[in-house]
């Protein structure tokens, strides 16, 4: 693969004082380096597509090469550019060679999407250490490790990381509660994080999702049935009467990380057509 070098800009001594009004040392969307995990499909794709669009160079991680591929290939007519990054993020050392390669390629890091994650249901009295321990490593290891790994260069551009939860999770979601734990716990490091970082000049945001049309409930290798009896609940439980599109999460993600946002920190935004207050 071609590695493509682009200098980072010039920060001011002060992080805090990086504002919507400082020009030049707050950098737009285009050009802006963008990490995203789960970038594949679904969400992931569509926020990769969405930053794309407006200039960004979009580092792609995910486990499986092809659906990486396919997300780059859509973006080959817009301004900026995807290069994907096939690896398993629960690894060891995976979280270091992502924002390495990150930076070997373009020079910096301006924003890290913590997306990727995987759900697994079950009752109460069905768990065991094997089905737990893929959603915990996916879903609230892995984006602790990614997001200090990436912190410092984030210190010198300024950035944001946005972490990807549920408004599910707010509620109560029998037979699907690890999952919805591990993402509060990530809305909990949300909020902490925004705190602890922004002395040091970096925003932390995260958008809650909803009821959202994507395949993972293919990968999870779901049946039919299961699939429509799902939709179905959701869609019960949604008060707009429908499930959302993957590009009106993106939409969220990239209004957050955008340099126009620079005083929000440490929020939660649903997109979840009213589930939550519903």
């Amino acid at each position: 693969m071609e590695q493509r070098t682009h200098a980072a800009t010039t920060t001011t001594s002060d992080p805090r004082a990086r504002t919507a009004d400082n020009g030049p040392e707050l950098p737009g969307t285009h050009g802006r380096v963008v990490v995203i995990t789960g970038a594949g499909t679904g969400i992931g794709r569509a926020t990769a597509l969405a930053f794309a669009a407006e200039g960004a160079r979009v580092v792609a991680v995910g486990r499986r090469p092809e659906p990486l591929a396919e997300t780059a290939a859509l973006a080959a007519e817009g301004d900026g550019e995807i290069v994907p990054y096939a690896a398993d993020i629960t690894a060891d050392g995976v979280p270091e060679a992502v924002v390495r390669h990150a930076v070997a390629t373009y020079g910096r890091v301006d924003v890290l999407v913590n997306n990727a994650a995987v759900v697994g249901g079950g009752a109460l009295g069905s768990y065991t250490r094997e089905s737990i321990a893929p959603q915990l490593a996916t879903n609230l290891v892995a984006p602790v490790l990614l997001t200090q790994e990436a912190v410092p260069h984030l210190e010198r551009t300024g950035g944001v990381v946005v972490n990807i939860s549920t408004s599910v999770g707010q509620r109560a979601w029998p037979h699907n509660a690890v999952y919805a734990a591990t993402k509060t716990g990530l809305e909990l490091l949300t909020r902490s994080w925004a705190v602890e970082l922004a002395p040091r000049g970096v925003r932390v945001v995260a958008v809650a999702p909803g009821a959202i049309e994507t395949p993972i409930a293919d990968h999870q290798g779901w049946s039919p049935e299961r699939r429509r009896a799902l939709r179905a609940w959701q869609i019960a439980h949604t008060p707009m009467g429908r499930l959302g599109r993957a590009g009106e999460v993106a939409w969220a993600v990239t209004r957050l990380a955008a340099p126009s946002a620079s005083f929000v920190t440490g929020v939660v935004l649903p997109v979840d057509g009213g589930a939550v207050v519903g």
